[in-house]
């Protein structure tokens, strides 16, 4: 399953695999109505952005010839954003292989270390993947208007 970066022009396809793992990993973490604003179908003309200039990966699932894993590092805040798989793929080590990019990606480029806001559903993942936790905070989200409970964590390289 190949890691590759990302097209600008794959932004909707992108968006709609967070928008889907969000709605899957975080219904039971935080309110239906707060999920429902976080996942707007309409994309943010910030997303193609960020796509275009952070080194932002998709992982393809086998035979799927698509993406079915996305995750970027934020060069300006050193931060790993947006590791969204689709539901049907859990488990298969997408995340972990687009992680792994990343990491990699962030020490090329001298990072010493990388930062993150996990939600809690996704907290012992990135744990078992080398992140510890700085401390747990309110996360505010203009587009769910509200404050998400999140965990602060980071990396050494």
């Amino acid at each position: 399953m190949p890691v590759r970066l990302a097209c600008p022009d794959e932004a909707e396809i992108l968006w709609e695999i967070r928008n889907q793992a969000i709605r899957h990993g975080c219904k039971n973490t935080y309110g239906t109505d707060i999920v429902i604003a976080w996942t707007p179908d309409q994309m943010p003309p910030g997303y193609r952005k960020a796509i275009a200039e952070n080194p932002f990966y998709v992982a393809e699932a086998h035979g799927l010839g698509t993406p079915a894993a996305t995750g970027y590092l934020d060069l300006k805040n050193g931060s790993v954003e947006a590791i969204f798989t689709l539901p049907e793929f859990e488990g298969k080590g997408l995340a972990t292989q687009i992680l792994n990019t990343l990491k990699a990606e962030a020490k090329s480029r001298g990072f010493k270390e990388i930062i993150l806001s996990s939600t809690p559903n996704a907290f012992e993942f990135y744990e078992r993947n080398g992140f510890s936790l700085v401390k747990e905070g309110l996360y505010r989200s203009e587009m769910a208007n509200a404050d998400l409970r999140c965990m602060e964590m980071r990396c050494a390289l």
